[in-house]
């Protein structure tokens, strides 16, 4: 058995929306607001546009609300006396020498916080892994913060990875281990194969995200590409009881994606990798390091990720926490609660930022000028991932382009 971990932390027109007199504010109470907030509402060109924006900026702000990971992972998890209640799955603590917490993505250090105020000092150490700059948001007293970059990894990546397979290797068959999962755990633990360097890794994944693949498809590369995801996180645990918590980023919510699925069987394949490669052209581009390595996995002569009957698999609860359909749920409510009319596209929205963008424009040039399929004011709401393929050297994000690409269509 090794030692304790310490914790070490790093680092005036009519307007045909309602007004609030006849609606009320929200109802939650928490504060959480978007930070230029009242500049995006006061530099509207009228009156109209700056209560409609008002009304849109009180759903973005319910929406993210409803998916407070510290919110989500109370709802999930209580614990009365030794008994730990976790989505309704009972476990009796009384029965475990120590409880251990590891974990990383971009909510992870929140997500501990919220663990920590549950378990309290039954927790006996653990690490988890945040975005490079965040570290110093949260108070954690019994788990340790490691701080590294996102979405391209470094070695300090590799260092967090390190950390949490080791914590995981001292994990015994009578312990009990956390594992907290968000979005960004692929790139914030980053663990390269035998044979393939980091360089190489940084590479093939920024090629695969300029080329506009999918999150599943960039996944399924990493996970063939590491020492850590695709199940294998799991493996190290095995034989302790593990109980993983996941925020899903992912569109459909497939645990094997989210994080490139440290604690979850892996249905793909090296062949499949090599093939999202070559799909998007990138195969003859990719360093020499990947190409053989996955070559060579395609062969057989590298084991495939952990499969389903798996034994890693036999002591683990994986428990979905929240999701793009929570925040899109509380997004209508807040609209309806302000009286409009809502529109729900859906929670599975993917391709291209800008032809989502497109077809938001028509399809609100459609309501304004014929009043279909709604008569205005209509509140839409869609979710999803969409992607962006980067043909020259601008910056910003897929949500700026879905607005532009609106914006051009709405101006005609």
């Amino acid at each position: 058995m090794g030692g304790s971990w310490e914790v070490r932390t790093r680092g005036g027109e009519a307007s045909p929306y309602p007004s609030e007199e006849h609606t009320g504010a929200l109802e939650s109470t928490e504060v959480l607001r978007i930070r230029n907030r009242e500049a995006l509402v006061s530099h509207a060109l009228s009156t109209l546009a700056s209560r409609a924006r008002g009304i849109a900026l009180d759903a973005i702000e319910e929406a993210l609300r409803s998916v407070d990971p510290g919110r989500l992972v109370k709802s999930r998890v209580t614990l009365t006396g030794d008994t730990l209640n976790v989505d309704a799955h009972i476990f009796d603590l009384s029965h475990f020498r120590r409880v251990l917490v590891i974990g990383g993505g971009k909510a992870s250090g929140a997500m501990a916080e919220a663990l920590e105020e549950i378990l309290g000092d039954r927790i006996e150490g653990g690490v988890v892994v945040v975005p490079r700059g965040t570290g110093k948001r949260y108070r954690l007293r019994r788990i340790g913060l490691h701080e590294a970059p996102h979405p391209i990894p470094d070695e300090e990546s590799v260092e967090a990875a390190r950390r949490v397979m080791e914590m995981a290797g001292e994990a015994e068959e009578d312990d009990l281990v956390f594992c907290l999962i968000s979005g960004g755990g692929s790139s914030l633990m980053t663990l390269p194969r035998e044979g393939v360097t980091l360089n190489d890794k940084q590479r093939v994944t920024e090629m695969l995200l300029r080329s506009g693949a999918t999150i599943d498809e960039i996944n399924t590369v990493r996970k063939h590409l590491s020492g850590l995801k695709g199940g294998q996180l799991a493996g190290k645990i095995h034989p302790a009881t593990l109980i993983t918590l996941i925020l899903s980023d992912v569109v459909g919510d497939r645990l094997d994606v989210i994080a490139s699925g440290p604690m979850t069987p892996d249905p793909t394949t090296f062949q499949e990798a090599i093939s999202i490669l070559k799909r998007y052209g990138l195969w003859g581009e990719a360093p020499e390091s990947v190409r053989k390595t996955l070559s060579k996995g395609a062969r057989g002569e590298i084991p495939e990720t952990p499969k389903v009957g798996d034994p890693s698999f036999r002591k683990v609860l994986n428990v979905l926490v929240g999701n793009n359909r929570i925040a899109c749920s509380a997004a209508l409510g807040a609209l309806q609660r302000r009286g409009l009319k809502t529109l729900f596209l859906g929670s599975f929205v993917e391709g291209e930022a800008r032809h989502l963008g497109f077809f938001l424009g028509a399809l609100a040039r459609e309501i304004r000028v014929s009043g279909n399929p709604l008569p205005p004011p209509v509140g839409v709401v869609v979710g999803g991932e969409t992607t962006v393929r980067v043909t020259g050297g601008g910056t910003g994000g897929r949500n700026q382009e879905v607005t532009l690409g609106a914006a051009l269509k709405i101006e005609g």
